[in-house]
């Protein structure tokens, strides 16, 4: 009887912390991406003051406003430069 009590409330116990887990992973994610566009813009805007023109693709930031290459999306998606608006773009 009482293992099947402990049991019980290590079920209860993981019920409640695997989805929060889940969505704390989920945010981290988010946080990265963020970071990671918002860094990207900034390059593209030291890119645009450097040579007068904004650049044509992301590639053409490497290796000298990225150095480590573009960064990859942590959930799987891609970025991609918006050529109106000259902003990154994600894409799930």
């Amino acid at each position: 009887m009482e293992l099947l009590l402990v049991i019980l409330i290590l079920g209860i116990i993981a019920a409640i912390i695997v989805p929060r887990v889940s969505v704390s992973t989920e945010a981290a994610r988010t946080k990265v991406r963020e970071s990671q566009i918002t860094q990207m813009n900034s390059m593209i805007e030291q890119y645009q003051i450097e040579n007068d023109a904004a650049p044509t693709d992301l590639t053409d930031l490497v290796p000298n406003y990225l150095p480590d290459g573009l960064p990859t999306d942590p959930s799987g998606g891609t970025y991609s430069l918006n050529s109106t608006t000259d902003r990154v773009e994600y894409t799930p």
